[in-house]
């Protein structure tokens, strides 16, 4: 499974410029692990960074202008870091598995004189098989929506250095390529009809472009979720569905579906639920006569079921992730922001155990992003895995590794627990020194 080893944004709301993990061309920093939590204060931008993501998948999935004014975010101008300039820019290096050769995926979102958003470039890059070293090659290049794309596994533009601008390096790749006469042999010309529109969500759709697909597909396949116990207690139409949706609206749904098609892994859930929810001995689902899908909890002790809407917020809580971690065809990348709320404390430890066994960096395992304000779920994590976000004296947020600090990972080596340090203000960037 696809696994991010680093990500830069620039000029998305209070993330002015952030970088976690390891870039392709700054190979000093560590790989962001499988498992990785952002913490810090309130309104330092750990939201943020979450919407970061929604946005990139909402770009490929509705176009950039349209992504702008999803979920709220209230237009370009509304996300786009106040006072900086540039456009809102990605970057993000990951494999596709373990051994793979890594990729490169720059994207750059601005506005044109008209005030319309509007792709402004695009470019996907990797090392070719066998190359160890060097300058990775550029398979897709996109400029205002047209540009070049290598086909097939082994071809790609070379560049020399990272110094030149972006135009200028696409001025010359044109220039070569026409003197080379190969753009009709191994790349090809691409204009697109329409520059709020990813060229990965186009030509990702192409069979001659395996590369630019796998990375779509990877896209397409994130996971937020922003659970809601509220919206677990609505009362939607019966009918199997194999993915719990943002909010949980239709965990009923997705009950329906793992019971049918997969009994042996919803009995685990329950297994699991039965252990860290003293008294619950059974769940399933109930269909209205009006076709509305009721869930319902069996209690020792009691011969009618309890449904969802009686039910607590940390037991919904529960549940619901484990049965997301439970569903078969996992997502590749799962954001949870501040999974904590609701829960007893005791059970953070065993969530975080969940969260880590999924999430085990092998192949066909996901990744986890979490975000917490939670120092007793912070306990359960390495320095290597937890990222500390803060506003800096500008207002905008910077980000650091708490392994960065040599005195917190020595601490912990003591046996001293990371929340602990975190709640007595050893993490924070103003009281150490």
């Amino acid at each position: 499974m696809s696994l991010i080893q680093g990500i830069r944004i620039r000029n998305y709301r209070a993330l002015r410029d952030v970088k976690l993990g390891r870039l392709w061309n700054d190979r000093s920093c560590e790989p962001l692990t499988p498992l990785t939590a952002i913490i810090g204060k309130n309104g330092a931008g750990k939201s943020s960074v979450l919407d970061a993501f929604g946005f990139l998948s909402d770009c490929l999935k509705f176009g950039v202008e349209e992504a702008c004014v999803q979920k709220g975010r209230g237009g370009f101008n509304k996300i786009h870091t106040q006072g900086s300039a540039g456009g809102i820019e990605f970057e993000i290096y990951y494999r596709e598995a373990p051994q793979e050769r890594p990729i490169t995926y720059e994207l750059s979102i601005d506005v044109d004189s008209d005030g319309r958003v509007y792709v402004k470039s695009e470019r996907l890059r990797q090392r070719r098989k066998g190359q160890k070293s060097g300058w990775p090659f550029s398979f897709l290049i996109l400029n205002n929506g047209c540009g070049f794309a290598w086909k097939g596994e082994d071809s790609g533009y070379g560049e020399k250095s990272n110094d030149i601008s972006f135009e200028d390096l696409f001025s010359d790749i044109r220039r070569k390529l026409k003197l080379r006469n190969e753009e009709s042999n191994e790349t090809e010309w691409v204009e697109l009809t329409d520059n709020r529109h990813l060229g990965l969500a186009t030509l990702g759709a192409l069979k001659q472009h395996p590369r630019i697909s796998l990375f779509r597909k990877f896209i397409e396949g994130w996971y937020l979720s922003y659970f809601r116990p509220d919206s677990a207690r609505a009362l939607p139409m019966s009918g199997p569905q194999p993915h719990l949706d943002v909010h949980g609206d239709n965990i009923g749904n997705v009950v329906q579906f793992m019971q049918r098609d997969f009994p042996d892994k919803f009995n685990e859930v329950l297994a699991k639920i039965a252990d860290r929810i003293p008294g619950v001995t059974k769940i399933d689902t109930e269909s209205t006569s009006d076709g509305r899908l009721l869930l319902r909890f069996f209690s020792k002790g009691f011969k009618a079921p309890f449904y969802a809407q009686q039910m607590s917020d940390g037991t919904l809580k529960l549940f619901a992730y484990l049965l997301l971690l439970a569903t078969p065809d996992n997502p590749p990348f799962v954001c949870v922001e501040e999974p904590e709320n609701g829960l007893y404390h005791k059970l953070l430890a065993l969530l975080i155990e969940e969260f880590r066994a999924f999430a085990t960096g092998k192949k066909n395992a996901p990744q986890i992003f979490i975000t917490t304000h939670q120092p007793y779920l912070v306990d359960n994590l390495s320095p290597n895995e937890v990222w500390i976000l803060e506003k800096a004296a500008d207002g905008c947020s910077s980000i650091r590794r708490a392994s960065e600090d040599p005195i917190v990972t020595s601490l912990v080596e003591q046996e001293l627990p990371l929340g602990a340090l975190w709640y007595s203000e050893y993490l924070d960037g103003d009281k150490r020194g």
